[in-house]
């Protein structure tokens, strides 16, 4: 596949497109890996689209690339798309070539979610770093990316775009690990960033636009943001440290997923969460604590996120991404290093650019979307055990001291682990993912079968994490600091001056030490669910009331079914009526529930009751019209006999009455009292010989006797008095 060095791109791209479909895939891969090593960047320029969708498949999902999303580790080419594609493969080599030759590429604007794309076609510009100079007014549906955020939008864009006939994402499987691969090299959890380990003959490829270490970090989605400070902190610096230059792709990796995993909710609540108005109203909320200013009504419309949703609905295989984006995140976060988590964070803080993305990675980042995600999705994943990846998202999230590599103490009696007290403000920062996501959980498994043992499991899921000590105490400090009424803060706090990455404000520095966590609470609230928000109390009456009494006693019947083996043997709770048993609402529960459940059996004529599988159509019909005979011929002797109190009158009952003394200790279905007191007449039924069981028992005798030199009439006989007298037997015992 060589080429002479003069030879144009439209002439290496041809040939690649040509040699896609026939060479095999390792040589496809060894041989571009041998393109970017010895090609220098102007003439893999037109190369790279191509390859890229090549690779992740066409943004409209016609084109399936190399299916990351299923190639699995058992599978030949897993090992070699993996070299390729890892952060120091031929693949991130190609794009540091374009990058230090600044390169732009073009990524249609209709392939981003929703409230991106709704806003962008509006003529807003989102309120994010990430869209910042991509954007040509008047729009051209498309934005200009440089290497790296093309190549990483064309990677997360893979998850979300439509497959034909795909399967599901597993945790193996090359797109699950490549993601968890770039998160650990470029949001490392130990160390530094690598840098650019590929460089051209003009030098170490560049940030676009370095962060200086002297502007704290800022960054993208924080409450109060400055528009000028967030202009000043993407502007090049001619100070900034190779730290503060390599970090820029960090950034870029976790924006890009961010956006395009967590960013799909309606254009007007997009326009909600950014417009000034939201956070004039929580910058106002600052000055009124250290000036007692009156703050504004609400601006209307800023209702709940509930009123607001794009009609989206993730795959499972998505929220399974997003986890692991979850987890890692935490790792990152706590990962911090001790000196900076203790030491107070100003504008001249000198801790590195990394330390400082750490610091605020999950509250400026994720906090937002990730809880209108999860919002989205509790209120319209099907009511089945798929939610579990949705829940045990939640969950991941809700619990950073998972994460943390830190071994808390375990009591030797084996109870929940203790939730370490610094974690309350975590906790604070984050209520309604705590408070209002619970009550949507309640919702939810109030309408789920709560007899599929994957749908309890997750009832299981859930009540494990919320019985953790301190956990329930640090929510309820968190409610009532919500709660706390800011004239009753200033009567008892002293003002003290706060820098604004302390929640000072940046128009106003003096604010009461002691609200800040009240602060933090009550903004948090009021940018997730809107100045007018009502908010309910996770462990207030109106909470108690999505749980009524008739739901708290089939709560309690639930336990105790489980532990009380002789509880599903009892019948449904019925009340006795003149018609019968009629069942209660528990009872219905209890049905619905599979808890308890009656007996069905047929309650009709047991000589007319449908033929069965084991039973021959011929000899039942034969054996009913033999045995009607008799009981129309003789049936007034066969009374008489019954009747009798001797033991013939006993043995007469046993064999002509078996069926209705067996039914009397079986349970059954509530039946009317026509049904329960109809006559039982005394009759003979020969339909037991109809059984292909009792025949081939009958043909096993009758060869047993026969090799015993038995005649027929002999064995007959033989039979008859043998079963009579066990019979007897039975009916004394």
């Amino acid at each position: 596949m060589a080429a002479p060095a003069l030879q144009q791109p439209s002439y290496l791209l041809a040939n690649l497109k040509a040699d896609w479909t026939i060479k095999p895939f390792h040589q496809k891969c060894h041989e571009l890996s041998k393109i970017i090593d010895e090609y220098p960047a102007k003439e893999l320029h037109a190369m790279f689209p191509w390859l890229v969708e090549s690779v992740f498949g066409s943004l409209d999902g016609i084109l399936g690339g190399w299916n990351l999303r299923y190639l699995q580790a058992r599978m030949a080419e897993y090992n070699i798309a993996m070299d390729f594609l890892d952060p120091s493969g031929p693949m991130m080599k190609l794009v540091y070539k374009l990058q230090a030759e600044e390169y732009k590429y073009e990524f249609p604007v209709s392939y981003l979610p929703g409230p991106i794309k709704s806003s962008i076609q509006a003529g807003v510009l989102p309120d994010c770093p990430l869209f910042h100079n991509k954007i040509q007014f008047p729009m051209s549906g498309l934005l200009l990316l440089n290497p790296f955020e093309y190549y990483m939008f064309n990677f997360a864009s893979s998850l979300i775009a439509p497959k034909v006939g795909a399967l599901l994402l597993c945790s193996d499987s090359a797109y699950f690990v490549l993601v968890n691969t770039y998160l650990k090299y470029f949001l490392p959890t130990e160390g530094n960033v690598p840098p650019s380990p590929f460089s051209d003959t003009r030098g170490t490829v560049a940030s676009p636009a370095p962060r200086s270490p002297s502007v704290p970090y800022v960054g993208y989605g924080g409450h109060s943001t400055s528009l000028l400070k967030r202009h000043i902190t993407h502007q090049p610096s001619v100070n900034a440290d190779p730290a503060a230059q390599e970090i820029w792709r960090s950034e870029t990796l976790l924006q890009v997923f961010v956006e395009m995993w967590l960013h799909h909710y309606s254009l007007e609540m997009y326009q909600k969460l950014q417009s000034p108005q939201v956070k004039l109203a929580l910058l106002q909320y600052r000055l009124s604590m250290s000036s007692m200013l009156c703050q504004p009504p609400a601006p209307p419309g800023s209702g709940t996120l509930h009123t607001y949703q794009e009609p989206f609905m993730p795959s499972e295989e998505h929220v399974l991404v997003v986890r692991l984006l979850v987890k890692h995140l935490h790792a990152f976060s706590s990962s911090q290093k001790q000196e900076a988590i203790f030491s107070s964070p100003s504008p001249h803080s000198h801790s590195s650019p990394l330390e400082e993305l750490k610091r605020v990675v999950v509250q400026r980042f994720v906090q937002q979307k990730l809880y209108v995600f999860l919002q989205h999705c509790f209120g319209h994943w099907p009511l089945d055990a798929s939610f579990r990846a949705v829940l045990e998202t939640w969950l991941s999230y809700i619990q950073p001291w998972r994460y943390t590599g830190e071994k808390n103490n375990t009591q030797a009696d084996g109870q929940n682990r203790t939730v370490p007290d610094k974690w309350a403000s975590f906790v604070q920062e984050n209520l309604l993912m705590y408070t209002k996501l619970f009550q949507g959980f309640l919702n939810r498994a109030m309408r789920t079968d709560l007899v599929n043992a994957k749908n309890a499991l997750m009832v299981f899921r859930v009540a494990k994490v919320f019985v953790q000590p301190n956990l329930s105490e640090m929510i309820q400090k968190a409610e009532q600091l919500f709660l706390e009424p800011e004239h009753a803060i200033l009567q008892r706090q002293n003002r003290v001056f706060l820098t604004p990455s302390h929640g000072g404000s940046f128009l106003s520095s003096r604010q009461p030490i002691g609200t800040d966590s009240v602060f933090k609470v009550k903004s948090h609230v009021y940018s997730l669910e809107g100045q007018d928000c009502q908010y309910n109390l996770m462990f207030g009456p109106d909470l108690r009331k999505n749980l009524n009494a008739g739901q708290l006693s089939q709560l309690i019947v639930n336990v105790a079914a489980v532990d009380d083996e002789g509880a599903s043997k009892q019948l449904p709770d019925c009340i006795p009526s003149e018609n019968g048993l009629l069942l209660t609402d528990l009872g219905r529960l209890q049905i619905i529930n599979g808890l308890r459940r009656f007996e069905i059996e047929y309650q009709g004529d047991p000589e007319l009751q449908p033929i069965r599988s084991y039973e021959s159509a011929f000899l039942v019909r034969l054996m009913f019209q033999i045995s009607s005979f008799i009981n129309a011929r003789f049936g007034d002797h066969m009374e008489t006999l019954c009747a009798r109190q001797d033991l013939l009158g006993s043995i007469g009952r046993h064999y002509l009455r078996s069926s209705s003394k067996v039914a009397e200790h079986r349970r059954k279905s509530p039946v009317t009292r026509q049904m329960r007191e109809r006559p039982q007449r005394a009759r003979l039924s020969l339909r037991v010989l109809a059984s292909y069981r009792t025949l081939l028992i009958l043909l096993l005798l009758y060869m047993l006797l026969a090799l015993l030199s038995f005649g027929v009439l002999s064995s007959t006989g033989l039979i008859l008095l043998v079963s009579f007298l066990y019979e007897l037997l039975l009916n004394f015992l």
